[in-house]
């Protein structure tokens, strides 16, 4: 079962008590600048490093329909940088999707726009350590939305990473 990690969470990002959501408060919080901490992007990792075997975890998109959010679902190297603005692309250590600008994206450089009509709003995130995939597939058909292939994860621990970037918006975790 994947869990957020309070201790990388960007302030402005309100945890729920029992680590399965997120969403972007009204107001930044008062906590410590640690070098695990998001600074830049309102991103938070999962508690969970995955060196090897096959994984995956579903999240929940709550949204206001019609409404023009910008979050992200993925996996991210452990190592990923915190402090400053980057690219978020595999090159960065990042391998995810995200709506941005009324667009759904793969991540990739340069971006690959997903023509799913209506966006998931349950998305499962499977990643495989061995083979150096990343899968995300609609939680609610099954069928494949992206697949990153040949990752070059360099032996390094893998988490969860999710970004949200807009108030109306709420990401959870499924199962």
């Amino acid at each position: 079962m994947v869990t957020l990690d309070p201790n990388t969470a960007h302030p402005e990002l309100v945890l729920s008590k029992d680590l399965r959501s997120v969403k972007h408060g009204p107001a930044r919080e008062n906590l410590p600048d640690t070098p695990e901490r998001f600074s830049s992007w309102r991103c938070v990792l999962g508690q969970e490093r995955f060196l090897e075997g096959r994984h995956c975890w579903e999240v929940e998109v709550k949204e206001e329909v019609g409404g023009d959010s910008w979050w992200g679902v993925g996996v991210a190297s452990e190592s990923v940088q915190r402090k400053r603005g980057l690219d978020l692309r595999p090159k960065e250590g990042i391998w995810a999707v995200d709506r941005y600008a009324g667009q759904f994206r793969a991540l990739t450089s340069p971006r690959t726009i997903l023509s799913l009509s209506p966006v998931p709003r349950r998305i499962c995130v499977c990643l495989d350590c061995t083979q150096g995939l990343v899968t995300f597939l609609n939680a609610d058909t099954a069928g494949e939305i992206f697949t990153f292939t040949s990752a070059m994860f360099n032996g390094k621990a893998l988490c969860p990473w999710f970004l949200l970037e807009t108030e109306e918006t709420q990401l959870c975790l499924g199962g």
